[in-house]
């Protein structure tokens, strides 16, 4: 095994190996659940939940196993927050339009999508955006997905609500803006269980990481666990339920539930190039985020060509998810979280998806954990994230505006490609103007002016919401 994966040579062991790999689960397991809910919408699109619990679950135990099996690769594949939610907006906003852009639809354009990245990595034209980026600008990423994930840390554990106290009436499913004097971002109820669980598993974290407890993020997860069954908080009745049982049924799997009648659609082609383009830099920014924490990039030949392959990896993902019928399956950014338990090698990604595999069996028990349990590991992968910072040269304007507005679009607007366009954009620009009014030169690589109008195109076409 340490011949395999080269654990001496990563300056890891197995036993370090397996709890980041037991740690990245641990932090990502809300998937199982929550993505059934979201692509069935709490049962208004007749996906069927069940038959979404089996693809998230197959999905992200296969790929994150190929992940680890075939690239050495310690980042973890499932499918993907956002894009999930884009699938369930599109099908629910077109129900009652006398053509209805159908779930089986919806898959065929997820899959069309992977067959692009497919395309796209063969050509080797995602591998070339390694070079592309600047330095700060990934450093930049990096720290920008700490925040992220700290985001939705935050906001599992009820640490921070969202609320608009607006003088107008907001219809469902809309996006408003607010003004100046209107608060949206508030501090969660102190009463509230679920915060004082988040804020015991932050102080349980917290405790053992400086005490320097090997394996604290996940001791942490169980040690908040076995809190919120004190506190009454977890409901055993979930091991009897019907709707996850025991057993797994693959016959209620929508395997290949493509509608290829369907692709001259009107709104397919927009769903593919959301798709693709959201995709495009979420994987980006993740895989050059973890390889970095992880170490991967120290050596940046050999780290290049590792990210390189695990794009591939991560494309075939999209269209076997695809195929077992869910949307996007991309790499996640909560591969961090074993990332920072010492996981450096594919070791730690075969350890999540052989966990994935078994919650196929024991998905009444995974169900058990609440999600404030997760939560606080996510807030304090931020803060080990956030140590990239010290990278980036806030005294060059040049440098400084693109990676801050990296940094700060991610989570402000919660979304990852966001603060990456927006880097982009800022970059060429700035480096341009400097360049010709300047005295200092900036390098702005042929492939950054192709992202720039890629990414001005994609906002001018498909809007800026969401």
């Amino acid at each position: 095994m340490d011949r395999f994966f080269k654990l001496k040579q990563n300056g890891t062991t197995v036993r370090t190996e397996i709890m980041a790999g037991l740690t990245t689960f641990m932090a990502m397991a809300y998937i199982l659940t929550v993505n059934p809910n979201t692509l069935t919408a709490f049962g208004a699109i007749d996906m069927g939940w069940y038959s979404v619990f089996l693809a998230t679950a197959l999905s992200a135990g296969i790929f994150t196993i190929a992940m680890g099996l075939f690239i050495n690769f310690p980042v973890a594949l499932a499918p993907g927050m956002g894009l999930n939610a884009y699938f369930a907006s599109v099908i629910l906003s077109s129900a009652t339009s006398d053509t209805p852009f159908t779930w089986e639809m919806g898959l065929t354009a997820v899959f069309i999508s992977g067959l692009i990245f497919i395309l796209l990595t063969i050509t080797r034209v995602r591998q070339m955006l390694l070079d592309a980026i600047p330095d700060s600008l990934k450093h930049a990423i990096t720290v920008g997905i700490g925040m992220f994930i700290s985001i939705i840390g935050l906001k599992n554990s009820g640490l921070m609500t969202i609320g608009v106290e607006s003088g107008n009436d907001i219809a469902a499913h809309t996006f408003t803006n607010v003004l100046s004097y209107e608060t949206v971002i508030h501090l969660g109820s102190l009463t509230d269980t679920n915060v004082q669980l988040g804020i015991i598993g932050l102080l349980l974290i917290g405790i053992l990481m400086v005490l320097n407890v090997r394996g604290a993020i996940l001791f942490g997860i169980l040690g908040t666990t076995v809190v919120a069954m004190l506190m009454g908080v977890v409901d055993f009745n979930s091991l009897s339920n019907a709707q996850t049982p025991w057993v797994p049924d693959f016959t209620q799997i929508n395997f290949m539930s493509f509608d290829w009648d369907g692709i001259l659609h009107t709104g397919i082609i927009s769903a593919i190039a959301t798709f693709t383009f959201v995709e495009l830099f979420d994987t980006f920014g993740t895989l050059v985020g973890t390889a970095t924490r992880a170490g991967i990039m120290k050596d940046p030949v050999e780290g290049k060509k590792r990210v390189g392959k695990a794009m591939f990896v991560d494309a075939i993902a999209v269209t076997g998810g695809a195929m077992l019928g869910t949307s996007t399956t991309t790499a996640y950014v909560e591969s961090a979280a074993g990332v920072a338990e010492g996981g450096r090698t594919g070791l730690t990604a075969v350890t999540t998806g052989a966990c994935f595999l078994l919650a196929l069996f024991l998905a009444p028990v995974a169900a058990l954990i609440p999600g404030s349990a997760t939560a606080a590991a996510l807030i304090i992968v931020g803060v080990l994230m956030m140590q990239s910072v010290k990278e980036i040269d806030f005294q060059d304007m040049v440098v400084a505006i693109p990676a801050f507005l990296t940094i700060a679009m991610m989570p402000f607007t919660y979304n990852i490609a966001n603060g990456i366009s927006f880097g982009i954009v800022f970059y060429v620009v700035l480096a341009f103007v400097a360049n010709i009014f300047g005295k200092k030169k900036y390098d702005i690589h042929w492939l950054m002016w192709v992202l720039f109008v890629l990414v001005i195109l994609r906002y001018v076409f498909f809007g800026s919401e969401g």
